[in-house]
Protein backbone atom coordinates (compact mmCIF):
# COMPACT_ATOMS: atom_id res chain seq x y z
CA UNK A 1 0.00 0.00 0.00
CA UNK A 2 1.64 3.25 -0.73
CA UNK A 3 2.18 6.13 1.20
CA UNK A 4 2.07 9.44 0.76
CA UNK A 5 3.81 11.81 3.53
CA UNK A 6 2.87 15.56 3.15
CA UNK A 7 5.36 17.09 5.26
CA UNK A 8 9.22 16.16 5.40
CA UNK A 9 11.80 18.92 5.71
CA UNK A 10 14.66 17.51 3.80
CA UNK A 11 16.56 20.66 2.33
CA UNK A 12 16.73 22.26 6.12
CA UNK A 13 18.58 18.93 7.33
CA UNK A 14 20.25 18.68 3.94
CA UNK A 15 21.76 22.42 4.49
CA UNK A 16 22.15 22.63 7.86
CA UNK A 17 23.58 19.32 8.92
CA UNK A 18 24.85 17.99 5.84
CA UNK A 19 22.66 14.71 5.87
CA UNK A 20 22.21 12.64 2.89
CA UNK A 21 19.33 11.17 2.18
CA UNK A 22 20.07 8.58 -0.07
CA UNK A 23 21.76 6.91 2.75
CA UNK A 24 20.31 4.14 5.23
CA UNK A 25 18.60 5.57 8.46
CA UNK A 26 21.18 3.08 10.39
CA UNK A 27 24.11 4.61 8.25
CA UNK A 28 23.05 8.37 8.67
CA UNK A 29 23.15 7.57 12.42
CA UNK A 30 26.41 5.97 12.99
CA UNK A 31 27.61 8.63 11.43
CA UNK A 32 26.37 11.08 12.90
CA UNK A 33 26.85 9.17 16.47
CA UNK A 34 28.60 11.33 19.30
CA UNK A 35 28.54 14.62 17.14
CA UNK A 36 25.63 17.57 17.84
CA UNK A 37 23.65 16.75 15.33
CA UNK A 38 21.20 14.19 17.06
CA UNK A 39 21.55 16.48 19.79
CA UNK A 40 20.07 19.12 17.85
CA UNK A 41 18.06 17.39 15.86
CA UNK A 42 17.26 13.98 16.77
CA UNK A 43 18.22 10.68 15.44
CA UNK A 44 17.31 10.86 11.48
CA UNK A 45 14.21 8.71 10.70
CA UNK A 46 14.77 9.08 7.10
CA UNK A 47 16.71 7.40 4.32
CA UNK A 48 15.95 6.35 0.75
CA UNK A 49 16.20 2.84 1.76
CA UNK A 50 13.24 2.68 4.11
CA UNK A 51 11.21 5.15 1.67
CA UNK A 52 11.55 1.76 -0.62
CA UNK A 53 11.03 -0.67 2.46
CA UNK A 54 7.64 1.47 3.25
CA UNK A 55 6.52 2.26 -0.11
CA UNK A 56 6.94 5.72 0.75
CA UNK A 57 6.15 7.15 -2.92
CA UNK A 58 5.46 10.65 -2.68
CA UNK A 59 7.33 13.54 -0.33
CA UNK A 60 5.91 17.00 0.09
CA UNK A 61 9.50 18.10 0.48
CA UNK A 62 10.07 21.43 2.40
CA UNK A 63 11.45 24.94 2.01
CA UNK A 64 11.73 25.94 5.29
CA UNK A 65 13.60 28.82 7.34
CA UNK A 66 12.71 30.47 10.56
CA UNK A 67 13.26 34.45 11.68
CA UNK A 68 15.97 35.42 12.98
CA UNK A 69 14.12 36.00 16.44
CA UNK A 70 13.63 32.09 16.71
CA UNK A 71 17.33 31.17 15.66
CA UNK A 72 18.06 28.41 17.84
CA UNK A 73 21.99 28.78 18.53
CA UNK A 74 25.30 29.69 16.22
CA UNK A 75 24.50 26.23 14.46
CA UNK A 76 20.65 27.54 12.75
CA UNK A 77 22.47 28.74 9.56
CA UNK A 78 19.06 28.90 7.84
CA UNK A 79 17.41 32.04 9.33
CA UNK A 80 16.27 35.09 8.16
CA UNK A 81 16.16 38.67 9.14
CA UNK A 82 14.08 40.05 6.32
CA UNK A 83 12.45 38.96 3.18
CA UNK A 84 15.88 39.74 1.12
CA UNK A 85 17.54 37.20 3.42
CA UNK A 86 14.53 34.58 3.83
CA UNK A 87 14.26 34.33 -0.01
CA UNK A 88 18.15 33.43 -0.40
CA UNK A 89 17.54 30.89 1.68
CA UNK A 90 14.56 29.43 0.21
CA UNK A 91 16.63 29.24 -2.80
CA UNK A 92 19.30 27.83 -1.68
CA UNK A 93 17.17 25.07 -0.22
CA UNK A 94 15.05 24.75 -3.68
CA UNK A 95 18.48 24.50 -5.68
CA UNK A 96 19.01 21.34 -3.60
CA UNK A 97 16.19 19.92 -4.24
CA UNK A 98 17.16 20.76 -7.48
CA UNK A 99 20.47 18.89 -7.81
CA UNK A 100 19.63 16.13 -5.69
CA UNK A 101 17.19 14.77 -8.20
CA UNK A 102 19.90 15.57 -10.99
CA UNK A 103 22.69 13.45 -9.16
CA UNK A 104 19.88 11.10 -8.37
CA UNK A 105 17.28 10.65 -10.81
CA UNK A 106 17.13 6.77 -9.83
CA UNK A 107 16.23 7.74 -6.63
CA UNK A 108 14.17 11.44 -6.51
CA UNK A 109 12.00 12.86 -9.19
CA UNK A 110 10.44 16.59 -8.59
CA UNK A 111 7.19 16.49 -8.98
CA UNK A 112 5.76 19.61 -10.86
CA UNK A 113 3.36 18.01 -13.20
CA UNK A 114 0.25 15.33 -14.00
CA UNK A 115 3.03 13.40 -15.91
CA UNK A 116 5.51 13.72 -13.41
CA UNK A 117 2.85 12.21 -10.70
CA UNK A 118 2.11 9.61 -12.70
CA UNK A 119 5.11 9.03 -14.00
CA UNK A 120 6.40 7.85 -10.56
CA UNK A 121 3.18 6.03 -9.97
CA UNK A 122 3.77 3.92 -12.56
CA UNK A 123 7.04 3.45 -11.58
CA UNK A 124 5.88 2.34 -8.30
CA UNK A 125 3.07 -0.41 -9.53
CA UNK A 126 6.14 -2.39 -11.24
CA UNK A 127 7.65 -5.08 -9.74
CA UNK A 128 8.04 -4.44 -5.83
CA UNK A 129 11.60 -6.49 -5.52
CA UNK A 130 13.08 -3.51 -7.71
CA UNK A 131 13.97 0.05 -6.42
CA UNK A 132 11.78 2.95 -7.09
CA UNK A 133 12.00 6.42 -7.44
CA UNK A 134 10.73 9.10 -4.26
CA UNK A 135 8.29 11.87 -5.96
CA UNK A 136 9.15 15.43 -4.48
CA UNK A 137 6.22 17.76 -4.27
CA UNK A 138 7.89 21.04 -2.92
CA UNK A 139 5.96 23.04 -0.14
CA UNK A 140 7.23 26.30 0.92
CA UNK A 141 6.55 26.37 5.07
CA UNK A 142 6.51 30.02 5.73
CA UNK A 143 5.70 32.75 2.80
CA UNK A 144 8.48 35.29 3.29
CA UNK A 145 10.74 34.32 0.75
CA UNK A 146 7.94 35.62 -1.54
CA UNK A 147 9.41 38.94 -1.52
CA UNK A 148 6.23 40.43 -3.26
CA UNK A 149 3.37 38.66 -5.31
CA UNK A 150 4.90 38.61 -8.83
CA UNK A 151 7.57 36.41 -7.89
CA UNK A 152 5.18 33.38 -7.52
CA UNK A 153 5.56 32.87 -11.01
CA UNK A 154 9.46 32.25 -10.34
CA UNK A 155 8.52 30.20 -7.72
CA UNK A 156 5.75 28.18 -9.51
CA UNK A 157 8.09 28.00 -12.20
CA UNK A 158 11.07 26.04 -9.99
CA UNK A 159 8.51 23.38 -9.09
CA UNK A 160 6.90 24.98 -5.61
CA UNK A 161 3.02 23.70 -5.67
CA UNK A 162 2.11 24.19 -2.07
CA UNK A 163 2.87 27.55 0.12
CA UNK A 164 1.83 27.87 3.94
CA UNK A 165 1.92 31.73 4.62
CA UNK A 166 2.70 31.23 8.31
CA UNK A 167 5.61 29.34 10.40
CA UNK A 168 6.17 31.81 13.17
CA UNK A 169 4.12 35.16 12.64
CA UNK A 170 5.19 36.92 8.82
CA UNK A 171 4.47 39.68 7.22
CA UNK A 172 1.56 37.84 5.70
CA UNK A 173 -0.08 36.68 8.89
CA UNK A 174 -0.15 35.68 12.17
CA UNK A 175 1.58 31.85 12.63
CA UNK A 176 2.28 29.51 15.61
CA UNK A 177 2.92 31.57 18.76
CA UNK A 178 2.26 34.83 17.41
CA UNK A 179 -1.50 35.31 16.75
CA UNK A 180 -2.77 38.17 14.31
CA UNK A 181 -4.75 38.36 11.28
CA UNK A 182 -4.07 38.26 7.60
CA UNK A 183 -2.53 41.72 6.54
CA UNK A 184 -3.10 43.39 3.07
CA UNK A 185 0.04 41.80 1.82
CA UNK A 186 -1.51 38.63 2.91
CA UNK A 187 -4.64 39.33 1.23
CA UNK A 188 -2.85 40.11 -1.79
CA UNK A 189 -0.49 37.12 -1.73
CA UNK A 190 -3.52 34.64 -1.37
CA UNK A 191 -4.92 36.41 -4.89
CA UNK A 192 -1.79 35.92 -6.33
CA UNK A 193 -1.58 31.97 -5.25
CA UNK A 194 -4.91 31.33 -6.72
CA UNK A 195 -4.01 32.74 -9.97
CA UNK A 196 -1.28 30.36 -10.16
CA UNK A 197 -3.47 27.44 -9.04
CA UNK A 198 -0.91 26.85 -5.59
CA UNK A 199 -2.56 24.85 -2.47
CA UNK A 200 -3.06 26.93 0.19
CA UNK A 201 -0.94 25.21 3.37
CA UNK A 202 -3.02 26.33 6.47
CA UNK A 203 -0.48 24.88 9.13
CA UNK A 204 0.62 27.15 11.29
CA UNK A 205 -1.67 29.68 10.48
CA UNK A 206 -3.55 31.94 13.46
CA UNK A 207 -7.04 30.69 13.71
CA UNK A 208 -7.83 34.77 12.85
CA UNK A 209 -6.31 33.93 9.88
CA UNK A 210 -7.02 30.80 8.91
CA UNK A 211 -11.28 31.71 8.78
CA UNK A 212 -9.93 35.00 6.88
CA UNK A 213 -8.23 32.59 4.17
CA UNK A 214 -11.36 30.07 4.44
CA UNK A 215 -13.54 32.66 2.99
CA UNK A 216 -11.49 34.62 -0.01
CA UNK A 217 -8.78 31.64 -1.07
CA UNK A 218 -10.92 29.88 -4.05
CA UNK A 219 -8.00 27.25 -4.48
CA UNK A 220 -7.38 24.21 -2.76
CA UNK A 221 -6.77 23.91 1.14
CA UNK A 222 -4.46 21.73 3.42
CA UNK A 223 -3.09 21.29 6.64
CA UNK A 224 -0.08 19.06 6.04
CA UNK A 225 1.54 18.83 9.04
CA UNK A 226 -1.51 19.49 12.28
CA UNK A 227 -3.64 17.95 15.17
CA UNK A 228 -6.52 18.28 16.44
CA UNK A 229 -6.69 20.28 19.43
CA UNK A 230 -9.46 18.87 21.08
CA UNK A 231 -7.42 15.74 21.71
CA UNK A 232 -4.46 17.88 22.95
CA UNK A 233 -5.72 18.63 26.72
CA UNK A 234 -3.83 21.78 27.73
CA UNK A 235 -2.40 23.14 24.81
CA UNK A 236 -2.95 26.49 25.25
CA UNK A 237 -1.46 27.20 21.77
CA UNK A 238 -2.68 28.52 18.04
CA UNK A 239 -0.68 25.86 16.83
CA UNK A 240 -3.30 22.87 16.32
CA UNK A 241 -6.68 22.95 14.81
CA UNK A 242 -9.99 23.74 16.62
CA UNK A 243 -13.19 21.76 15.86
CA UNK A 244 -14.28 24.96 14.24
CA UNK A 245 -11.46 25.36 11.75
CA UNK A 246 -11.45 21.20 11.11
CA UNK A 247 -14.97 22.26 10.48
CA UNK A 248 -14.26 24.93 8.02
CA UNK A 249 -11.75 22.62 6.20
CA UNK A 250 -14.14 19.88 5.88
CA UNK A 251 -16.51 22.53 4.33
CA UNK A 252 -13.80 23.05 1.65
CA UNK A 253 -13.34 19.51 1.40
CA UNK A 254 -9.32 20.15 2.24
CA UNK A 255 -7.06 17.18 3.57
CA UNK A 256 -5.12 17.27 6.99
CA UNK A 257 -2.30 15.62 7.60
CA UNK A 258 -1.60 14.02 11.20
CA UNK A 259 1.94 14.07 12.56
CA UNK A 260 3.19 11.19 14.58
CA UNK A 261 5.63 13.35 17.13
CA UNK A 262 4.52 12.31 20.63
CA UNK A 263 4.51 16.20 21.85
CA UNK A 264 1.69 16.66 19.41
CA UNK A 265 -0.37 13.46 20.21
CA UNK A 266 0.41 13.57 23.34
CA UNK A 267 0.42 17.39 24.79
CA UNK A 268 1.48 16.37 28.15
CA UNK A 269 4.50 14.13 26.86
CA UNK A 270 7.94 15.01 28.15
CA UNK A 271 11.11 13.06 26.49
CA UNK A 272 11.49 12.02 30.22
CA UNK A 273 8.66 9.66 29.77
CA UNK A 274 10.02 8.22 27.30
CA UNK A 275 8.52 6.58 23.50
CA UNK A 276 7.02 3.69 25.15
CA UNK A 277 4.45 6.12 26.60
CA UNK A 278 2.98 6.79 23.39
CA UNK A 279 1.72 4.16 20.90
CA UNK A 280 0.98 4.44 17.03
CA UNK A 281 -2.85 3.71 18.41
CA UNK A 282 -3.05 7.29 19.59
CA UNK A 283 -1.75 8.24 15.83
CA UNK A 284 -4.89 6.11 15.15
CA UNK A 285 -7.04 8.13 17.43
CA UNK A 286 -6.05 11.44 15.74
CA UNK A 287 -6.61 10.56 12.23
CA UNK A 288 -10.81 8.79 13.50
CA UNK A 289 -11.19 11.62 15.14
CA UNK A 290 -11.02 13.48 11.76
CA UNK A 291 -13.01 10.87 10.03
CA UNK A 292 -15.37 10.66 12.19
CA UNK A 293 -15.70 14.72 11.78
CA UNK A 294 -16.04 14.54 8.59
CA UNK A 295 -18.37 10.92 8.30
CA UNK A 296 -16.21 9.49 5.84
CA UNK A 297 -12.22 9.04 5.42
CA UNK A 298 -11.98 11.40 2.81
CA UNK A 299 -10.00 14.36 4.60
CA UNK A 300 -7.49 12.91 6.59
CA UNK A 301 -3.83 11.47 5.46
CA UNK A 302 -0.44 11.34 6.81
CA UNK A 303 2.05 14.57 7.64
CA UNK A 304 4.71 12.78 9.78
CA UNK A 305 7.20 16.61 9.84
CA UNK A 306 9.83 13.77 10.18
CA UNK A 307 12.89 15.39 10.48
CA UNK A 308 11.36 18.81 11.32
CA UNK A 309 12.99 19.43 14.97
CA UNK A 310 12.89 16.22 16.36
CA UNK A 311 13.46 12.26 15.96
CA UNK A 312 14.12 8.80 17.04
CA UNK A 313 13.67 9.38 20.74
CA UNK A 314 10.26 12.12 20.06
CA UNK A 315 8.18 9.84 18.55
CA UNK A 316 5.84 6.47 18.93
CA UNK A 317 7.31 3.33 20.14
CA UNK A 318 6.88 0.76 17.32
CA UNK A 319 8.66 3.64 15.33
CA UNK A 320 11.94 3.19 14.00
CA UNK A 321 11.96 4.88 10.64
CA UNK A 322 9.84 6.25 8.22
CA UNK A 323 9.26 2.54 6.99
CA UNK A 324 7.28 1.82 9.98
CA UNK A 325 4.36 3.94 9.00
CA UNK A 326 3.05 0.47 6.88
CA UNK A 327 2.64 -0.38 11.04
CA UNK A 328 -0.58 1.78 10.77
CA UNK A 329 -2.42 -0.42 8.11
CA UNK A 330 -3.42 -3.24 10.38
CA UNK A 331 -4.55 -0.48 13.69
CA UNK A 332 -6.39 1.01 11.25
CA UNK A 333 -7.89 -2.56 10.30
CA UNK A 334 -8.56 -3.53 14.08
CA UNK A 335 -10.60 0.12 14.38
CA UNK A 336 -12.78 -1.23 11.75
CA UNK A 337 -11.55 0.92 8.67
CA UNK A 338 -12.20 -0.67 4.92
CA UNK A 339 -9.19 -1.55 2.93
CA UNK A 340 -10.39 1.44 0.19
CA UNK A 341 -10.75 3.66 3.47
CA UNK A 342 -7.04 3.07 4.45
CA UNK A 343 -6.13 3.32 0.98
CA UNK A 344 -7.50 6.98 1.25
CA UNK A 345 -5.76 7.75 4.51
CA UNK A 346 -2.35 6.47 3.82
CA UNK A 347 -1.82 7.92 0.12
CA UNK A 348 -4.49 8.42 -2.17
CA UNK A 349 -6.02 11.43 -0.49
CA UNK A 350 -3.03 13.76 -0.99
CA UNK A 351 -3.07 11.80 -4.54
CA UNK A 352 -6.48 12.77 -5.50
CA UNK A 353 -5.57 16.58 -4.11
CA UNK A 354 -2.81 16.63 -6.56
CA UNK A 355 -4.52 15.43 -9.28
CA UNK A 356 -6.77 17.42 -9.15
CA UNK A 357 -4.39 20.58 -8.76
CA UNK A 358 -1.26 19.70 -10.69
CA UNK A 359 -1.04 21.25 -14.39
CA UNK A 360 -1.44 18.37 -17.05
CA UNK A 361 2.47 19.45 -18.34
CA UNK A 362 5.08 22.06 -18.05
Amino acid sequence: MLIVDSHQDLAWNMLTFGRDYTLPVKETRRLEAGGQTPLRNGDSLLGWPEYQRGQVAVIFATLFAAPLRRKLGNWDTLTYSDSKEAHSSYSAQLDSYHRLVDDHPDKFQLVQTLQDLEAVLTAWSGDQQEDHPVGLVILMEGAEGVRQPDELEHWWQRGVRLIGPAWAGTRYCGGTNEPGPLTSEGFALLEAMNEFGFILDLTHMDEQAVFQALDVYPGALAATHSNPLTLLKGADINRFLSDRVIEGLLERDGIIGIPPFNKFLRWSWQPSDGREAVSLETVVNHIDYICQMAGDANHVGIGTDFDGGFGLGSVPHEIDSVADLQKLIPLLREKGYAENDIRAIMGDNWLSLLKSTLPVSA
